[in-house]
């Protein structure tokens, strides 16, 4: 009886020791289970997708006038007038100021009258060679004092256009007493006040009148980008030349002060920066774009069609090129070489390496290794 109860008492022990193991067997594997689940990196995932992308260029340029026209005077005398306000509109022909004009009225007023003179002794000398001529004929007169008279003739009508250049040239300055905008644009700040004695030497402007639309953006470029710039302009010359945008310089790309087209590529390359110089136009509608500010420029080249395209952020570079990880259906990562045909701030262009449709890791990269495994996707 007693070795059958010993028996029963061994035998509970034994069922309990392999309850006991199978139950710490199963918290080891959640543990494990547990353990895996929290070595899954996490990262920020994106697809691969075909699209048109526009392939640019950016630089930084300086915004110029169309015209910067110093206003002068062509002539000496005091300055009576100015016929403009300081940042004012002005137009082609628009007075802007007024020389004190009697000095020069009374020289066009002489001018004048010392040609009537002229011409009266002029006509006076061609009636004597009238009478001249008449008497050589009829033999009462000598051909030599016809001759005579003619070469006074000559004479007189030489004075007659030397009056007339006279007349010319002080009728040039009376005019230069009215200083007019020789262009459309805006002036500037008024430099010199009325009653003052201005001069054509001086050296310091009335003011300045600068057009401002349409107005020109300088700007340069890498020489490697002339092939692709070239091509650019012979492609679109039919259009008016490349498009261009201005963008401001505090980082907003989304912000377009204006666009334009390109106007002018430079004959030469600058060798000391090693790069190329383009000035285009822009109409600057809402004057957007002031001379002499700096702003960003984009210029567009062409637009690729039905190319694949990642975010610019899931491209990595290595020893052996550019590359991105790519993730599998099992949540694994491959690290695939790519080639990037054109990359800016927002896309990259794959070449090769990538369809569209992958998923590939764009935020979380720094810490994968070609086999690991993530979590937390976001494709």
């Amino acid at each position: 009886m007693k070795k059958f109860v010993a028996a029963i008492i061994l035998l509970l022990i034994v069922v309990g020791v392999l309850v006991g193991y199978r139950h710490h067997q199963q918290a080891a594997k959640a543990k494990l289970a547990e353990a895996a689940a929290n070595s899954d990196i996490p990262v920020v995932t994106a697809a691969a997708t075909r699209a048109d992308v526009p392939v640019t260029l950016d630089g930084i340029g300086t915004v110029q006038a169309l015209n910067t026209v110093n206003i002068r005077p062509m002539v000496s005398g005091p300055l009576v007038k100015i016929g403009f306000h300081e940042g004012q509109d002005v137009h082609t022909g628009d007075v802007l100021a007024r020389i004190d004009p009697r000095t020069y009225q009374a020289a066009y007023d002489q001018a004048v009258a010392k040609k009537a003179q002229d011409e009266a002794t002029l006509a006076n000398a061609i009636r004597d060679l009238a009478r001249y001529d008449k008497l050589a004929k009829s033999q009462y007169g000598t051909a030599q004092q016809a001759d005579t008279q003619r070469a006074t003739v000559a004479a007189d009508q030489a004075q007659v256009a030397q009056d007339q250049a006279q007349i010319d040239s002080a009728h040039t300055n009376l005019d230069y007493t009215t200083i007019k905008s020789p262009v459309d644009g805006r002036t500037g700040i008024r430099q010199v006040d009325i009653g003052n004695l201005v001069s054509s030497t001086d050296t310091t402007p009335i003011t300045v009148v600068t057009t401002l639309k349409p107005i020109f953006v300088v700007f340069t470029l890498p020489q490697q980008t002339l092939p692709a710039v070239t091509q650019a302009m012979a492609d679109q010359a039919s259009t008016g030349g490349p498009t261009v945008e201005a963008l401001p310089q505090n980082g907003d790309a989304g912000t377009v002060l204006d666009r334009g087209h390109v106007a002018v590529l430079d004959n030469e390359v600058d060798q000391n920066t090693g790069t190329i110089k383009l000035k285009a136009i822009f109409p600057n509608p809402e004057l957007r774009l002031w001379p002499g500010a700096f702003v960003n420029v984009r210029l567009a080249l062409r637009v690729d069609h039905g190319v694949t395209t990642v975010p610019t952020q899931a491209v990595q570079r290595g020893a052996q090129g550019s590359y991105v990880f790519l993730v599998n259906a099992d949540r694994s990562v491959t690290r695939r070489n790519v080639t990037i045909s054109h990359q800016d701030d927002a896309l990259a262009v794959v070449s090769s390496g990538l369809s569209p449709g992958d998923i590939v890791v764009t935020d979380g990269a720094s810490r994968l290794t070609d086999g690991a495994h993530v979590k937390k996707l976001v494709p």
